[in-house]
């Protein structure tokens, strides 16, 4: 049998990112996560899920780029 390649990681996201979206989750889950600029509380899994990838992003864990609309979908 060939030997497979070695990748540097298999991971799509990195586990600290893994954690920074675990915390954002049990904090909504306690109501005590807040949305950035208007400090309202998160309810929503997805805002939730959306603060913890960026929080991520900024202490610069491996995350996935933001997906970007395309021009002609973008242009009216």
């Amino acid at each position: 049998m060939a030997k497979k390649s070695a990748k540097k990681s298999g991971r799509k996201y990195s586990a600290g990112a893994s954690k920074k979206v675990e915390r954002a989750m049990h904090e909504r889950k306690a109501g005590t996560l807040k949305s950035g600029r208007s400090g309202k509380a998160v309810k929503s899994r997805k805002q939730a899920i959306a603060i913890g990838l960026s929080e991520a992003r900024e202490s610069g864990a491996k995350v996935p780029s933001r997906k970007t609309s395309k021009k002609s979908a973008r242009k009216k």
